[in-house]
């Protein structure tokens, strides 16, 4: 019997629920035919408010952490806190965000669920309710007692990992060590292995403009990444670099490269970003938006939607579930490479 992913429901005042819902209604078949096997952990009021916002008849039952799971249910995080109005911050959201994911973690770990598909949550709501983490990836590397993990935002053939992320600028070179360049793209190879991307060429893009100009705009890159990618290269591994960051996602785009290492957040998440919104050329706004953000170098799996919680738009029956659709997928074929690998 194929394994339940779990799908945590972030921020319940956020689009979580109804993205979740949406999902859902969209893969029934898939469900029914016990091909997909989910288990949505977060807030059962919030997600029986979402199916009667946006009138989905699916039968979503709640479920116990002890029962034998049917292909679809819900599982409470936590003790029912009543309604949480949408696009509101709260504690109470905040507190059920971290419950969902602590409750995801622990059922993974002890074998039960084959990886997790997070819905956003409110880092000011999750800090509001005590659990001081900068976000998904802080909080998953501590309940797992992970030391170091990876960021990968995915997106069609746009594969970006990443050395920082959420640190600030003038950290990044203190930040952009051998060891740390080393493990980001052994862990981004080792992804693309696991999502059948057999060659895994990867680009390691420069820290500073023209890959520092001979020294003349910083040594990071000459003095880090080309002995780091020398090395790599001399193991066996298809990789190159430094590229200067103003063409290398050019060369992403163009497939030649199957991903790229970026130094810091804005270098990864901009080219990846642009392309993943679908904007409505009249309006100016954003329908919908494509792409996942996938955590590497942790021992369970972890997808994720490559979105915020949208509290604009909140409770208004109008966001998009494609991310958590991909993530979803990404889950799976991430879960089926990982229970095929030769057992130490």
């Amino acid at each position: 019997m194929k394994p339940h992913l779990a799908v945590t429901m972030g921020d319940p005042a956020g689009v979580g629920p109804e993205i979740i819902v949406k999902a859902c209604d969209r893969l029934r078949d898939r469900i029914a035919a016990g091909d997909l096997r989910l288990l949505i952990i977060g807030s059962v009021d919030q997600l029986n408010r979402a199916r009667a916002l946006l009138g989905v008849d699916l039968d979503i039952p709640e479920t116990t952490i002890d029962a034998e799971w049917p292909a679809l249910a819900c599982l409470q995080a936590g003790p029912q806190s009543g309604e949480i109005p949408f696009g509101e911050i709260s504690f109470d959201g905040g507190n059920l965000a971290y419950l969902a994911i602590e409750t995801a973690v622990r059922l993974t770990e002890a074998g039960r669920i084959q990886g997790l598909v997070t819905a956003p949550l409110n880092k000011e709501a999750l800090n509001l309710a005590g659990h001081h983490f900068a976000g998904h990836t802080d909080m998953l590397a501590h309940l797992t007692g992970s030391k170091s993990s990876v960021m990968l935002l995915a997106h069609g053939n746009m594969r970006v990992s990443h050395v920082t992320t959420h640190v600030a600028l003038e950290d990044v070179p203190k930040k952009l060590t051998p060891e740390r360049l080393r493990k980001v793209v052994e862990l981004t190879h080792e992804a693309l292995i696991d999502l059948g991307v057999p060659r895994a060429r990867i680009a390691v893009a420069a820290l500073n403009p023209h890959c520092g100009e001979g020294g003349l705009f910083g040594r990071q890159d000459i003095d880090v990444s080309e002995p780091v990618i020398a090395s790599l290269r001399a193991e066996g591994k298809d990789v190159v670099g430094p590229v200067a960051g103003d063409t290398v996602f050019v060369k992403l785009r163009a497939g030649q490269y199957d991903a790229v290492v970026a130094m810091y957040h804005d270098q990864g998440h901009i080219p990846v970003k642009i392309l993943g919104f679908q904007v409505d050329p009249v309006t100016g706004t954003w329908e919908a938006l494509s792409g996942v953000n996938i955590t590497l170098g942790l021992p369970i799996i972890r997808a994720s939607v490559d979105h915020g919680t949208a509290f604009d738009i909140a409770g208004k029956g109008i966001a998009n579930e494609l991310s958590l659709i991909e993530a979803i997928d990404y889950a799976e074929r991430l879960g089926a490479a990982r229970l095929a690998r030769p057992r130490a």
